[in-house]
């Protein structure tokens, strides 16, 4: 019997190699960190922003991959236009809503991987986290 493999992908392979490199030199300068820590930050929040827009599923970011997302929706008109042509519609970040409450708090990693991206444990922990009251103001679960 054989068995199919999935494939592995990057969240880094969602977008242009350029646009890729200016959202993580402004994370890195953004949020204090290292260039090849911010490179992981936002491979992860990118693969984490696939599988949110192709399930519609409500999922959160952990704590360490939520700035992925922030720094791509200040670039704007390129999250916007990503949103649109790959899913139909913007993906909304929707701090204290849907996406923190407890019951939403499922093992992200595990979709990833089912999805078939290489997962940064190290960001993620075992399940994703919530977000301390001062990132996004949703408080603890």
């Amino acid at each position: 019997m054989t068995s199919l493999a999935l494939e592995t992908r990057n969240g880094r392979d969602l977008v242009t190699p350029e646009l890729f490199t200016r959202l993580v030199d402004f994370c890195a300068d953004e949020y204090g960190l290292e260039l090849s820590t911010a490179a992981r930050v936002m491979d992860q929040g990118l693969a984490f922003l696939d599988v949110l827009g192709s399930t519609g599923e409500p999922l959160s970011p952990s704590t360490l991959v939520d700035p992925a997302w922030h720094t791509f929706m200040l670039h704007s008109v390129e999250y916007t236009q990503w949103c649109q042509e790959r899913y139909g519609r913007y993906l909304h970040h929707s701090p204290a809503g849907q996406y923190r409450d407890t019951s939403t708090m499922v093992d992200v990693t595990g979709k990833l991987r089912a999805h078939g991206y290489v997962v940064d444990d190290s960001l993620w922990g075992a399940k994703a986290e919530c977000n301390d009251p001062a990132c996004c103001g949703d408080g603890g679960c």
